[in-house]
């Protein structure tokens, strides 16, 4: 190159190229990364929703669950999801602990939620 032209060599393009390459390639990662947190958010959510209709369900049925585990479909908001209802005794044999749990599938528990059932009027 004669002193009176200027312009980027071949490498200096190449480099630049390669740190825009990486740059890109995380921006990507971190995009899909943000997606995937946004749907488990919204698993979630709903699962959370699915636990709470079971619950508020049991207790206007003003029944006294039997103690044992049993399960039923609680599909929300498009998602075939799966509750399991435990129910134990409490020292108090007017009470039993409920707890739903919440899965899609058989996959990992999406929402766990606890409340009481009693026999009280």
């Amino acid at each position: 190159m004669s002193p009176g032209q200027r312009g980027f060599t071949l490498i200096e393009v190449l480099v630049a190229l390669a740190i825009v390459g990486v740059a890109l390639a995380a921006s990507i990662r971190a995009l899909g990364q943000g997606v995937n947190s946004t749907q488990a958010l919204q698993q979630r959510s709903l699962a959370m929703l699915s636990a709470s209709n079971v619950l508020a369900d049991m207790q206007l049925q003003q029944g006294f669950p039997p103690q044992g585990k049993s399960r039923q479909a609680c599909p929300q908001g498009g998602l075939a999801l799966q509750c399991e209802q435990i129910v134990r005794a409490t020292p108090n044999v007017r009470f039993r602990r409920v707890t739903i749990q919440v899965r899609l599938g058989d996959g990992p528990v999406l929402a766990e939620l606890d409340g009481l059932a009693s026999r009280l009027p």
